[in-house]
């Protein structure tokens, strides 16, 4: 006898519903690399006291206009083309174009990074992402995966570069990511927007691409 793999009743989850949404929005995938890039800006403070705040700033702002701004106004174009049918991206069909779209976007980020010789923990995150990307289209291509968590094993796994490239103890960030990470992943299944198993995954893809990165650009 097989067994169906099915989520809780929905109103066991009911009032969890709202902040779930909350969180979701919050901790949207969209928003993260520009997130992740403002804790590395933080935490790494040894490499970046040599850039002055414009330098600084301007670093964090082609962040967050290749991994917020475009990616943004192409799923909107998207969606008003008729491409896909919402910029919610429930299917993994409506996935492929924005995917496409936004591995354009991070690695155009990535370059700028890697040109301007920012500090390695940015160009970390930046490779790192755009290697997610490229590991999250690939997969949803086969089964879906989510994206939220795969951002939020980003998180966890830049906070453990940073770690190795500064050597102090990070123990209290690295808790926060446990915690956001799975605050992250619980609303994802309270709202049955994924599997446990698509949740996991997301996980390990994260923090698996930007320890790659690490070790390919060190």
């Amino acid at each position: 006898m097989q067994t169906k793999l099915q989520f809780p009743d929905v109103q066991a989850y009911k009032g969890l519903r709202g902040p779930s949404r909350v969180i979701s929005y919050i901790f949207h995938p969209v928003f993260m690399p520009t997130i992740m890039a403002i804790l590395v800006s933080y935490l790494n403070r040894s490499a970046f006291a040599a850039l002055d705040t414009p330098h600084r700033l301007q670093l964090l702002g082609n962040i967050a206009l290749n991994t917020i701004f475009f990616p943004i106004i192409s799923t909107l174009l998207l969606k008003a083309l008729g491409f896909i049918e919402s910029i919610q991206m429930h299917n993994s069909r409506d996935r492929i174009i924005p995917l496409i779209a936004t591995m354009i976007f991070y690695f155009w980020a990535y370059l700028i990074m890697k040109n301007v010789q920012a500090p390695l923990s940015l160009r970390v995150l930046m490779l790192g992402a755009f290697w997610g990307i490229i590991a999250v289209f690939i997969i949803n291509i086969f089964i879906k995966i989510s994206m939220h968590t795969a951002a939020a094993g980003g998180v966890l796994g830049i906070v453990l570069v940073v770690m190795m490239i500064s050597h102090i103890n990070l123990f209290l960030p690295l808790l926060g990511a446990l915690l956001i990470g799975g605050i992250i992943g619980t609303a994802r299944m309270v709202l049955h927007a994924h599997k446990p198993s698509e949740v996991w995954l997301g996980y390990l893809v994260g923090v698996v691409v930007q320890l790659a990165a690490y070790w390919y650009l060190k």
